[in-house]
C-alpha cells in the first residue's frame, strides 16, 4: 500500500497550493485513494476520497475543500451532488462524461486505469468533470491521452516501470507530460513527489 506526500503548486508561477498526504491500494474490486490536504501554513483544507471498480470506473468520490462537499460516481454518465459549508443546498449534477477530474494525482492515476492505453503514437479522447479549487466547481473539459512510452528503471526493490503520457486539453490545444509509475503520479504539472514510504502498487 503507497504512502507518501505531494506537493501541489500552481503550474504557472510555482505558488505553493497544498501537501496532500496520500495512502492508495488496489483490491478486489479495484482502487482506492484516500488523502488529507493541508495549506502550505499546515492547516487541515481538505480530502480526497476515490474509490475505481476494476474497469477503472469511478463508483464512489468524495471531495471536501473549503467547506464544499461533493459525492460523486459513475451513473448514467456521472451523477454528482454538490453541498454548500453552510450545509443547506445541495445542488445534484449530470454530465454524459466517462469520470472525474481535479487537482489530486488521483484523477490522473484513475485516467489512465480507465483508458488502459498501450504505448503508440495515436490517442484517446475522454470527457471528464473537472471539480476547480477552492468552492468545488464543475466544469466538463474533453481531453485526448498518448501513451508515448514504457520504460524500466532499475531501482533497489527491483525494476520500476514508469509509463510516460501526452494530454491534451482539446479545448486550448494545450500539451503536457504525466509521468506514473503503478498507481503513483512521479511528476505532472503542478505535482511534486515529495515523500513515498513503500512503491507503488503494481496492477495486473
Amino acid at each position: 500500500m503507497p504512502r507518501g506526500r505531494y506537493s501541489l503548486h500552481d503550474p504557472h508561477d510555482h505558488t505553493p497550493l497544498a501537501e496532500e498526504h496520500f495512502h492508495c491500494a488496489p483490491g478486489p474490486s479495484g482502487w482506492r485513494y484516500v488523502a488529507q490536504l493541508t495549506t502550505p501554513a499546515g492547516d487541515h483544507s481538505g480530502s480526497v476520497d476515490l474509490a475505481l471498480d476494476e474497469l477503472g470506473r469511478p463508483i464512489r468520490l468524495e471531495l471536501h475543500a473549503g467547506g464544499w462537499q461533493v459525492r460523486g460516481a459513475a451513473l448514467d454518465g456521472v451523477t454528482w451532488v454538490r453541498t454548500d459549508p453552510a450545509g443547506a443546498h445541495a445542488t445534484e449534477g449530470n454530465v454524459p462524461a466517462h469520470a472525474f477530474t481535479g487537482t489530486s494525482p488521483a484523477f490522473l492515476v484513475a485516467t489512465t486505469r480507465l483508458l488502459r492505453l498501450t504505448p503508440s503514437g495515436s490517442a484517446t479522447r475522454v470527457r471528464l468533470v473537472r471539480f476547480t479549487d477552492p468552492v468545488l466547481a464543475p466544469r466538463t473539459v474533453d481531453q485526448s491521452w498518448a501513451l508515448l512510452k514504457r520504460e524500466a528503471h532499475a531501482t533497489d526493490n527491483g525494476p520500476l516501470t514508469v509509463d510516460e503520457y501526452q494530454v491534451t486539453a482539446l479545448d486550448t490545444g494545450e500539451q503536457h507530460s504525466v509521468h506514473i509509475a503503478g498507481d503513483v503520479v512521479l511528476a505532472a504539472p503542478g505535482i511534486e513527489l515529495e515523500d513515498l514510504e513503500s512503491p507503488p502498487s503494481v496492477f495486473a
